[in-house]
């Protein structure tokens, strides 16, 4: 369907054409791109052929080092430019195709390229929508009697994160340090975590925002809903444990999050939308839709210590496991009349599934740190050592093509001396 080759197993079809932040080492300069097969299509070169009714008056948005500016043309914007695309990189139309100076300048091998954070987030805020996490959790700290809190089945609830220490994949994490009281008895203690972990999330940027008190109804929703990528929340459990009564989480979470570099428009993803979970009791009428905005979006999270000759996977999961749905997330993010705005990060939540392989957190998958996770080789895990590397892939799958986000990675490093 397009004239560029793409492996079948390549996450970036013809049918996905992510957008991202890269620059080479010809040229440093922070630029927008499209990823297809192992190329990526650079936007500034190719500007003045998005001619149609909204962007041929902001052609400069492909001129930008973010996504921030065309994230906030909305809607009809993201749509005209995803058409133009497909028309561009299609078999049949020769523009491109058959211009030669113009495809050198406009094509960049993938491996030659850095990928930067795709926008500049202003917000991030990190949900907890996931039903057997969430009762997996409970289960843990309260019993099996109390897992889930009264108002969880009512409403997405969720806590404003950290947007400065949100990083794009390939970025290393520190270790953080901060006060913990693993002895119940005695008094608080300071150092290092030893219950590092990870949490296989995915998370949606928001496209065109809303005006302070004025919320986004859950009909309008989807038009601000620019894409998805993949995220590992880093989570200091011992940190966290200790921190967050009354207030939630703190510095057990701030210290780093890793996205995928990829923003994989919602288009691409619906040809991959699932009925949504059955919610009981059905929420109140600002919460409510009908259509389907649960994805079959199938995820994995592999693990590799220093000494591993080979990655292991660790979880197997998919982010058709979600209770709350994006949608519902930003209504009621904004029923307040909180303003979002373009490049606002907005996240699921730990993704886990109802078996044990498919439990998005090692606090999970060691239930609680009473359990080795087996790596294979003689290693085990219960929580992250350092010089560890997590990596989560996502991909979805079609008749002879994927529509994926490539992969989102991060090693830990030591903590600093203190």
């Amino acid at each position: 369907m397009s004239f560029v080759k793409v492996d079948a197993k390549s996450d970036f079809s013809f049918h996905n054409l992510p957008y991202g932040v890269f620059s080479t080492p010809d040229n440093p300069r922070h630029r927008i791109g499209v990823a297809i097969g192992d190329q990526i299509l650079d936007l500034s070169e190719m500007k003045t052929l998005f001619r149609g009714p909204v962007l041929s008056k902001h052609q400069d948005v492909f001129d930008q080092p973010t996504l921030n500016a065309f994230m906030g043309l909305g809607y009809e914007a993201w749509r005209e430019a995803r058409r133009t695309l497909q028309a561009l990189l299609s078999a049949s139309e020769s523009t491109l195709r058959d211009d030669i100076s113009l495809r050198t300048r406009a094509f960049v091998h993938q491996s030659s390229a850095t990928m930067h954070l795709p926008a500049e987030i202003g917000d991030y805020t990190d949900f907890y929508s996931s039903k057997d996490h969430a009762t997996n959790v409970g289960i843990m700290f309260r019993g099996k009697e109390n897992a889930l809190m009264p108002n969880w089945l009512r409403l997405p609830v969720g806590y404003h994160g950290r947007a400065s220490s949100v990083v794009v994949s390939g970025m290393p994490i520190r270790r953080p340090s901060g006060q913990m009281r693993p002895d119940q008895t005695k008094p608080p203690v300071f150092g290092p975590s030893k219950q590092l972990d990870i949490e296989l999330e995915m998370a949606f940027f928001v496209g065109g925002g809303n005006r302070l008190g004025e919320p986004i109804p859950i009909e309008k929703a989807h038009e601000h809903i620019f894409g998805m990528v993949l995220m590992n929340d880093w989570s200091a459990r011992d940190i966290q444990a200790w921190e967050y009564v009354p207030l939630g989480p703190f510095l057990g979470k701030n210290f780093g999050t890793t996205i995928s570099p990829w923003v994989v428009p919602m288009e691409a993803l619906l040809p991959f939308a699932e009925p949504n979970a059955i919610q009981e009791p059905e929420p109140l009428p600002y919460l409510r839709h009908d259509d389907a905005y649960t994805f079959n979006i199938n995820l994995s999270v592999s693990l590799k210590g220093q000494s591993m000759a080979e990655a292991a996977t660790i979880c197997k999961s998919n982010f058709k496991y979600m209770y709350w749905t994006m949608k519902q997330q930003l209504a009621h993010h904004t029923v307040n009349g909180c303003n979002a705005r373009p490049g606002d990060l907005l996240a699921s939540g730990t993704i886990s599934g109802p078996d044990p392989e498919s439990f998005g957190s090692m606090l999970e998958l060691s239930w609680r740190g009473s359990k080795s996770i087996d790596l294979g080789g003689g290693e085990a895990r219960t929580f992250l050592k350092d010089g560890d590397q997590v990596t989560i892939t996502g991909y979805c799958e079609g008749a002879g093509y994927r529509v994926g986000f490539g992969p989102c990675m991060g090693t830990i490093l030591p903590a600093l001396q203190q």
